[in-house]
C-alpha cells in the first residue's frame, strides 16, 4: 500500500513540477531569442536608414559606404546581411555575393522578406530550441517617400543562442530536481505518517487473531480518522477479551462445579451396584457414561486453563522432552500391541514452555497410539532447520480425508468413522492452545502410505517480547 500511495503522490508531484517547469523553460528560451531578435531589428533598422540615401543603382559612393558597414558588421558578429531591391537584386551584401534574397522563396527568410516587402518589420520568427540547427532571419523595409524600395535581410547563426538557452535551463533543471527530491522526501514522510497507524493496526489485528488478546494500539498517531479508528479498535479488543475471559471463566467454573456432584453420583452408583446385583449391567452402563462425562469436564477445564495460563517460554531441550514423553507412553502402547519409538536428533534446543510442551506432546502421542491398530507403529522424530525445531509424530492409523484434516483440532470434533474410539474431541484442541500460546505451531497432514502426521514446530530463537 505504501508503494502504491508513494507512487501516486510522486506521479502527481512530478506532473505539477513538469507543468511548472516546461512553461518556465519555454519562457526562458523565448526571452533569450527575443533579445537576439530585438538586436537584429535594431541593426536592420540602422542599415535601412543608411540604404535610404542610396538614391539610385549608380550611386557607387554611398553604396560603397553601405557595403563597408555591412562588412564590418559581418566580420564582428558573423551575421550574414544584405540589402536587396524589390526585384531581389543586391544593393550590398556581406559576405560579398551572398544571395539571401534569391533563395528566400520559402522558410524563415522567405516569410521575413515578404513581411518587409509589405512594409512590416520581422517580429515573430520561429522559436529556436537547443536541439535545432535553424537560423534566425530578420528583415526591415527600406522606405523612401512612403514606398518600400528595398529590404534589409539578416540571417543569424544560433549556436551562441542555443548555448545560452541551455545554460539558462540548467538552473531550472537543478531546481526541478531539488524540488522533486524534496517532494519525494515529503511524500515519504506523509505516507509514513499516514500508514504507520495502519501497520500498527494490522499487526495488532494479526496478534489478536492468533490469540494474543492483550495487544492494543496507540491512538495518538496519524490523521484524526485513523486515531478514531485506533480508539474503536482498542474498545473492540477490550470487549472481545472480556467476552472470551467470561467464557473461559464460565467453562472453568462450570467444569469445576459439576465435577463434585458427578463424583458423588458415581460413588452412589458404585454403592447401588452392591445392593442391586441383578441390575449390574444397567448400572455399569450408567457408570461408563458418568466416567465419560467426567473426562469431558476434565477436558473442558484443561482447555480453559490452557487458554488462560500465560506461557513460560524458555530455552528447552526439545529432544529430551520428546524422548521422556515417548518413554512414558511406551508401556501404554505396548499393552495395545503398538510399537512406539523415538527417532531423529538426540539433542535440539528450542524456545518452549516445558510443561505446556509435555502436555501437548502427551495429547498428540495419546491420539496417535489410540488410533493405531495392533501391530502398528508410532514414531516421534526430532529435526531442526535454521529457524525451527520440529517434532513429527507419525502413526499407523486409518488417517483422515482432506475435509477431515481441515476440521481436526476443533473443539469436540471427531471423525464420524471413529466414533467407536473413546475420547472427548478436546485433546488436540488443548495441545494447540498450549503450543500457540508460546509461539509454537501445530500442523496436520496425511502420512504415507497411511496414517496421520502431526508436526509440532518450536522457534529456535527467543520470541519477540513485544
Amino acid at each position: 500500500m505504501r508503494t502504491r500511495l508513494l507512487s501516486l503522490l510522486t506521479l502527481l508531484l512530478s506532473g505539477v513540477l513538469l507543468a511548472l517547469g516546461f512553461p518556465l523553460a519555454a519562457g526562458q528560451a523565448t526571452a533569450e531569442q527575443q533579445r537576439v531578435v530585438v538586436d537584429r531589428i535594431d541593426d536592420t533598422a540602422r542599415f535601412a536608414a543608411l540604404a535610404q540615401y542610396v538614391t539610385s543603382r549608380d550611386d557607387t559612393e554611398r553604396r560603397a559606404a553601405l557595403q563597408l558597414e555591412l562588412d564590418r558588421y559581418h566580420d564582428l558578429y558573423g551575421v550574414r546581411v544584405g540589402v536587396y531591391y524589390r526585384d531581389r537584386t543586391a544593393m550590398a551584401t556581406a559576405p560579398d555575393g551572398w544571395e539571401g534574397a534569391e533563395d528566400a522563396d520559402a522558410g524563415a527568410r522567405g516569410r521575413a522578406f515578404s513581411e518587409a516587402l509589405a512594409g512590416r518589420r520581422s517580429h515573430d520568427p520561429p522559436q529556436v530550441w537547443p536541439w535545432d540547427s535553424a537560423r534566425i532571419a530578420v528583415a526591415s523595409p527600406v522606405i523612401r517617400d512612403g514606398d518600400v524600395v528595398a529590404v534589409v535581410l539578416t540571417d543569424s547563426p544560433t549556436g551562441a543562442l542555443r548555448s545560452r538557452i541551455l545554460r539558462g535551463w540548467l538552473p531550472i533543471v537543478a531546481g526541478e530536481a531539488a524540488a522533486m527530491l524534496l517532494a519525494v522526501a515529503a511524500a515519504l514522510r506523509l505516507t509514513g505518517w499516514v500508514l504507520r497507524p495502519v501497520r500498527t493496526l494490522d499487526r495488532a489485528t494479526h496478534e489478536i487473531a492468533t490469540g494474543k488478546l492483550t495487544s492494543r494500539v496507540a491512538a495518538s498517531e496519524g490523521p484524526p480518522e485513523l486515531r478514531r479508528l485506533a480508539t474503536s479498535f482498542n474498545e473492540m479488543a477490550d470487549n472481545v477479551e472480556n467476552v472470551l475471559e467470561q467464557q473461559r471463566a464460565f467453562v472453568a467454573d462450570a467444569s469445576h462445579q459439576l465435577r463434585n456432584p458427578l463424583n458423588a453420583l458415581l460413588l452412589r452408583m458404585e454403592l447401588l451396584s452392591l445392593e442391586l446385583p441383578e441390575a449390574r449391567d444397567e448400572i455399569a452402563s450408567v457408570r461408563a457414561e458418568g466416567k465419560r462425562l467426567a473426562e469431558v469436564l476434565d477436558g473442558l477445564l484443561g482447555l480453559a486453563l490452557a487458554e488462560h495460563s500465560p506461557p513460560d517460554a524458555r530455552l528447552t531441550d526439545v529432544a529430551e522432552v520428546a524422548a521422556e514423553r515417548a518413554g512414558a507412553w511406551r508401556p501404554v502402547a505396548e499393552r495395545k500391541g503398538v510399537a512406539l519409538r523415538a527417532a531423529g536428533l538426540t539433542a535440539a534446543t528450542g524456545w518452549a514452555d516445558p510443561v505446556a510442551l509435555s502436555s501437548a506432546l502427551d495429547a498428540v502421542v495419546d491420539n496417535a497410539v489410540k488410533f493405531t491398530p495392533e501391530g502398528g507403529e508410532v514414531t516421534v522424530t526430532v529435526a531442526r532447520d535454521a529457524e525451527w525445531v520440529t517434532l513429527v509424530v507419525d502413526d499407523g492409523g486409518p488417517g483422515l480425508t482432506d475435509e477431515e484434516l481441515e476440521r481436526i483440532g476443533d473443539r469436540f470434533w471427531r471423525s464420524g468413522r471413529h466414533q467407536n474410539v473413546s475420547g472427548t474431541g478436546l485433546g488436540l484442541s488443548i495441545a494447540r492452545a498450549l503450543l500457540e500460546a508460546g509461539g509454537a505451531r501445530l500442523a496436520f497432514a496425511r502420512d504415507e502410505p497411511r496414517g496421520l502426521r502431526v508436526t509440532v514446530s518450536l522457534p529456535r530463537n527467543a520470541p519477540d517480547a513485544g
